[in-house]
């Protein structure tokens, strides 16, 4: 593709994010991405048999039908390079090119991770000086989804003693690797994955990005998620159709939080428009981990056409107020409880915009609430959420 075509193509996508275009359905990553990602749960372990069982499990729980379709594998995946220069699996992976053939079998897409580095995070083979090379090995075996993780490149950053020749080394590795997938003959989805540094939103579509890691890697606890998702606030105004602001995957069904505190991420990442990547282990879940990560109406304000990304509107001590507009004319409006005791919450409609009297519906009970005309009061238990869509 000739560098000038190139280049009007990525202008035309950043274009979309700054004058909130509606997302069209033909744009890579028109809706945040929905999957599952190997790290949070498998790390090292993941191999061959462990991704075709989460597979599996994404179609028999009914999450491909819920609209989650990437499995991506993550750091470890990768061997040694053969004497042409070609990235080859290790041994945990035997056949790439049939696994992807078997996910996809299942209605389902094939994500990968690398680096712009000569080393990945976990010491594994990078894509730095291979670039062109890669994408297209990724494009043979079925790739439809790349994770660039930065790590490996920061080594030669800190070398390049000046903090301004190494951001633009850090956005020339990205670009040149937006390149290498435009040219490899396939789609796929192109996720920055280097943790907010020098505010990668501002930047992060003009690289090519179908999305950006907006913090560092997220935990399965309670404070690790509140510290990501609610520095979230500010940043919506750089997201929409094709860019998504990314604070990292979700630890729903891990075990280290609370269902109240697992309602919370899935409430806070659906009003960000942020990746819906589970990062559990979906051939054990129980039901409570299916009844947040396949409850549909939630799901809905996450993949909203509008791709309009949320943003908090006030607070009040603890409880924080979040709202998002959606294409239907309504809001989702998330009521946070972040403290350790209940709280006493009165909706301000005006604050949000709207005016009496509003039509409400609780989006984790399935209940319509009807017209409220006088505003909404709740008392919250600690560390919950309630979600709730307003329309008039």
């Amino acid at each position: 593709m000739p560098k000038n075509t190139t280049f009007i193509l990525t202008l035309l996508l950043a274009l979309l994010i700054f004058c909130n275009v509606k997302a069209d359905e033909n744009i890579l990553g028109a809706t945040p991405p929905m999957g599952w990602n190997s790290w949070n749960h498998f790390k090292r372990k993941t191999d061959d048999a462990i991704v075709r069982a989460q597979a599996e499990a994404m179609v028999s729980s009914g999450m491909r039908d819920a609209g989650y379709v990437y499995i991506n594998i993550d750091d470890a995946w990768e061997g040694t390079r053969d004497s042409s220069g070609e990235i080859r699996a290790n041994s945990k992976f035997p056949d790439m090119k049939a696994l992807a053939d078997f996910v996809h079998s299942k209605g389902l897409k094939l994500g990968l991770y690398s680096s712009p580095g000569m080393k990945t995070c976990a010491g594994f083979e990078g894509s730095y000086g291979h670039e062109e090379q890669d994408a297209k090995t990724y494009a043979k075996w079925g790739i439809d989804y790349l994770k660039y993780d930065l790590c490996g490149l920061r080594v030669q950053m800190k070398a390049a003693g000046s903090d301004v020749v190494a951001e633009k080394m850090m956005k020339d590795a990205y670009v040149k690797m937006r390149d290498a997938l435009l040219n490899s003959g396939r789609p796929i989805f192109y996720s920055l994955c280097q943790y907010g540094h020098n505010q990668v939103w501002q930047w992060g579509a003009s690289v090519g990005g179908n999305a950006w890691r907006t913090t560092g890697d997220i935990n399965d606890n309670f404070k690790s998620m509140v510290l990501i998702g609610f520095h979230q606030a500010g940043l919506s105004k750089y997201a929409g159709p094709g860019h998504w602001n990314d604070p990292d995957m979700l630890e729903i069904g891990n075990g280290g939080m609370t269902t109240s505190e697992y309602q919370i991420h899935m409430s806070l990442w659906a009003i960000l428009a942020a990746p819906l990547l589970a990062g559990n282990d979906l051939s054990t879940m129980t039901q409570a981990t299916k009844d947040i990560l396949l409850n549909k109406e939630v799901i809905a304000i996450d993949q909203d056409k509008l791709g309009k990304q949320g943003d908090r509107v006030y607070a009040e001590g603890s409880v924080e107020i979040w709202s998002r507009d959606l294409a239907d004319g309504s809001k989702a409006v998330g009521i946070f409880n972040l403290a350790d005791t209940k709280s006493h919450m009165s909706l301000d409609f005006q604050k949000l915009g709207l005016h009496s009297p509003v039509s409400a519906r609780d989006l984790w009970l399935h209940k319509d609430l009807g017209n409220l005309n006088s505003g909404y009061t709740e008392e919250l238990a600690p560390h919950s959420v309630v979600l709730i869509k307003l329309s008039q």
